[in-house]
C-alpha cells in the first residue's frame, strides 16, 4: 500500500474532541519521497504561539488557534476568524525523534522522516 493511501483523515463516524466554536480543516498538501513525508498546511492568521502539533500512536494532530483580533465594530467581514484542526493517521516507520516543523507566513511545513527500516535500499552487485 502506498504512503499516500495510508495517510488519511479520520472516518466520518470517528469521535473527535472539539472545542466550542467554529473549527475548520486547513488545506494540506502531502509530498512523499524515499526519505520523508512532507506535509504543508495553510493556516492563515495563525501565530506560532497558537500552533500545536502532536504525534501519538501514529496519529498526527494539528491544531491552531486564531488569535484575538481587533476590538471594535466590524464594518465589513470577508474573513472568518476560526480555529483549525486536522488529524492524520501516519504509516508505520516515521522516525519521530527526527521530525521537524517550520512555520512561516501562515504556512506550516512538517517534515516526517522515514526510519531506515522502511526506506528503499539498493543492493550493489559485485563482480566475482
Amino acid at each position: 500500500m502506498s504512503t499516500e493511501r495510508e495517510m488519511s483523515k479520520p472516518a466520518q463516524g470517528a469521535t473527535e474532541v472539539l472545542k466550542p466554536g467554529k473549527i475548520n480543516t486547513p488545506d494540506v498538501d502531502i509530498f512523499v519521497n524515499d526519505d520523508e513525508i512532507l506535509l504543508v498546511a495553510d493556516l492563515p492568521g495563525v501565530t506560532r504561539e497558537g500552533l500545536s502539533i502532536n504525534l501519538e500512536n501514529n496519529t498526527l494532530t494539528i491544531e491552531a488557534a486564531f488569535p484575538a483580533g481587533f476590538t471594535g465594530t466590524c464594518q465589513r467581514r470577508e474573513f472568518d476568524a476560526t480555529d483549525y484542526r486536522r488529524v492524520f493517521t501516519l504509516p508505520k516507520g516515521i522516525d519521530v525523534e527526527k521530525t521537524a516543523a517550520e512555520f512561516r507566513n501562515g504556512v506550516l511545513s512538517l517534515h516526517l522522516p522515514k526510519s531506515s527500516a522502511v526506506k528503499p535500499y539498493q543492493i550493489k552487485v559485485k563482480s566475482i
